[in-house]
């Protein structure tokens, strides 16, 4: 059998009747064949420069979350995206945030329901094929579209593209899963963040902290800090734009004028301690160069 997710409440009270107690809590999926939850989900991004904001993009829609097969070591889930619904002035923008509508990602986790792989990538780079392929007829006298298709296509030319760029709230769902965390007791590491201009990947220094625990209703909170190491990130980026200014034949800043870059992600998931439900996530990422900040929040909530 499965192992349930669990929480337990360790109390060790001494003589003088001074009472230390410690609450852990694992993160394990126990769930049937057949269990489907339903979520509405959130995306913003918003940028801003000298505290003002001057772009802003939000994407409502919702989520069908159904197990499809378990077995002793691993769990496959289907997650079935529908509903969008576009707040953008930018018609175009507004089009391609679209693409994934009423899309099917059937991923496999481990026994304990962390994330392993995407299964079905190859359908989903057929279906964004298709859906691409629309668009460049509805959108055909916009400037420079097949570049703009393009970039959008590149979240799915592979498996790996995918599993790192095109299910990110998938990624930010099953975060906390496989682990056992303690309260008061907070993780500090350092681990690796995928670099997607194709070089080394970037140091990241992660803090995981046990945050709130609520015995009475069976759930808590889970919460991350994460820092991609700050010259690494600059070095790529300031690389990769030096080889665009070849190709384009512009001009770009040296080295020691271009602004430092910064990107840290907060992430918080309430989790229910007797079935490994994610019932409500939150993911924000900031990325900061001089006086411009780009805002990046992903929400998923139970319905």
């Amino acid at each position: 059998m499965k192992k349930i997710i669990f929480l337990t409440l360790l109390s060790i009270i001494s003589f003088d009747l001074n009472a230390q107690i410690s609450v852990d809590a694992q993160t394990v999926g126990y769930w049937s064949i057949n269990d489907t939850q339903s979520f509405k989900a959130l995306y913003q991004k918003t940028k801003i420069k000298d505290n003002d904001t001057i772009s802003d993009l939000k994407v409502n829609y919702e989520i069908d979350i159904t197990v499809i097969d378990s077995t002793k070591t691993s769990y496959t889930v289907e997650w079935f995206y529908k509903n969008y619904k576009i707040e953008t002035d930018n018609e175009l923008i507004s089009k391609l945030s679209k693409v994934a509508n009423n899309l099917k990602v059937k991923i496999k986790t481990d026994e304990f329901g962390a994330f392993i792989e995407v299964l079905n990538w190859k359908e989903i780079q057929k279906y964004i094929g298709k859906t691409t392929k629309i668009l460049k007829k509805e959108l055909k006298d916009v400037p420079n579209i097949n570049e703009i298709i393009k970039q959008t296509s590149f979240l799915y030319n592979s498996k790996e593209a995918i599993e790192v760029n095109a299910i990110k709230d998938i990624q930010q769902y099953y975060t906390f899963h496989g682990g056992k965390y303690t309260y008061d007791d907070d993780v500090n590491t350092i681990t690796k963040t995928k670099n997607n201009f194709g070089g080394e990947d970037f140091d990241t220094t992660v803090k995981i902290s046990l945050d709130e625990v609520d015995l009475e209703n069976n759930n808590y909170i889970i919460r991350m800090h994460s820092t991609i190491d700050s010259v690494q990130l600059t070095n790529a980026t300031y690389k990769q734009l030096k080889n665009i200014a070849k190709t384009t034949g512009s001009k770009i800043l040296k080295r020691d004028e271009f602004p430092n870059i910064t990107n840290e992600t907060w992430t918080a998931s309430r989790i229910h301690g007797s079935t490994g439900w994610t019932t409500y996530s939150v993911l924000t990422k900031e990325v900061t160069a001089e006086n411009t900040k780009n805002i990046e929040e992903t929400t998923i909530q139970l319905k």
